[in-house]
């Protein structure tokens, strides 16, 4: 029985919930493709993109920057977002992430348990991720 998963951003699939998101997402690990009660992407942001005000009942969100800077928001409190920086939302917590950078921004997003959050994410339009998407993801 095999006990581990793998991905690679190459072939990770793409999605873009609804066609006006300016964000999009990279699916690593899901409950449609492993024994997971987790979701975990790459959250990608264009230049100038946000997520809009969300919130989830009971699912802690974690996001950790990969590249790109922004503005993250939970509850009306902000701050500022870069390289290196994590931050975990609360359940309940109304959210907002913002690229405010001159380049993407990109986030490993972890959503646990998944909440239906895959589902939301694979509902929406298949896209392909850019070679400037794969560059980074692969860390060249």
């Amino acid at each position: 029985m095999k006990t581990y998963s793998f991905e690679n951003a190459r072939s990770a699939e793409a999605f873009r919930i609804s066609p006006n998101d300016s964000n999009y997402f990279a699916i690593l690990f899901d409950p449609k493709k492993n024994t997971t009660d987790a979701i975990f992407v790459i959250e990608i942001f264009n230049v100038g993109g946000a997520t809009p005000p969300n919130s989830h009942s009971q699912a802690h969100e974690f996001f950790y920057v990969l590249h790109g800077e922004g503005l993250a928001s939970s509850d009306g409190e902000e701050m500022k977002i870069g390289k290196g920086d994590a931050f975990l939302l609360e359940p309940g917590s109304v959210h907002i992430v913002k690229n405010t950078g001159t380049s993407k921004l990109y986030t490993l997003t972890v959503m646990t348990p998944n909440q239906a959050f895959s589902e939301l994410i694979r509902s929406g339009e298949r896209v392909a991720l850019d070679e400037e998407d794969i560059r980074i993801l692969q860390g060249l």
